[in-house]
């Protein structure tokens, strides 16, 4: 298929679909192959976005969506009266990082870094549909085990979760912290 109409294709299904569709379905529908198709939604993102159209393409983890420009949200809130994407609390915000850095995270996981009961939090994330459900713990009780969602990604403005900045992740299973150093002026002893 020539690059210019592959790149229609592309564009027809991602405004058809109005949600992220994965480089393999479009593989499959356009029957050929993923390099060629990501070359040419890539292409195609950059014609939009140098043309400065009201229309981009994001590219998420193994997917592409057609959205609208950051440029016209403006004129898209006013036309179409949505809201604001919601506000997350520090509760919430905290246990998206826990979930996001090392997910799948079952609430117990999220529960034990934060200190205190998360599930009005994860409830909330579920509902704003920045996390999801990503199976059950083979333990018992099978725990639901979270993930990010696709939304996550549009929400921060990232490809991929690589992008997100490296934190210090706490070892389970081990101490988290060495000995507390003595006060100052006193030195450390052992009691024998």
């Amino acid at each position: 298929m020539e690059e210019t109409q592959l790149q229609r294709a592309i564009e027809a299904i991602l405004f058809a679909a109005g949600e992220r569709v994965e480089l393999s379905r479009l593989a499959m529908a356009l029957e050929t192959d993923e390099a060629d198709v990501a070359a040419a939604a890539d292409k195609l993102a950059d014609l939009l976005a140098f043309d400065r159209r009201g229309i981009r393409i994001l590219k998420l983890e193994k997917g592409y969506q057609m959205v609208s420009s950051g440029e016209m949200a403006d004129f898209v809130t006013k036309a179409l009266e949505t809201r604001k994407p919601p506000k997350l609390s520090a509760s919430q915000l905290e246990t998206l990082t826990i979930i996001a850095y090392y997910q799948p995270a079952t609430k117990a996981m999220v529960e034990q870094i934060r200190g205190v009961d998360s599930s009005y939090s994860v409830s909330a994330l579920i509902n704003k549909k920045l996390i999801e459900e990503a199976g059950r713990l083979n333990v018992p009780g099978r725990p639901i085990q979270y993930r990010t969602t696709a939304d996550f990604l549009r929400t921060f403005g990232i490809e991929s979760l690589e992008e997100l900045p490296p934190i210090e992740k706490v070892n389970f299973g081990e101490p988290v912290s060495e000995e507390a150093p003595a006060p100052e002026g006193q030195a450390a002893t052992e009691e024998g």
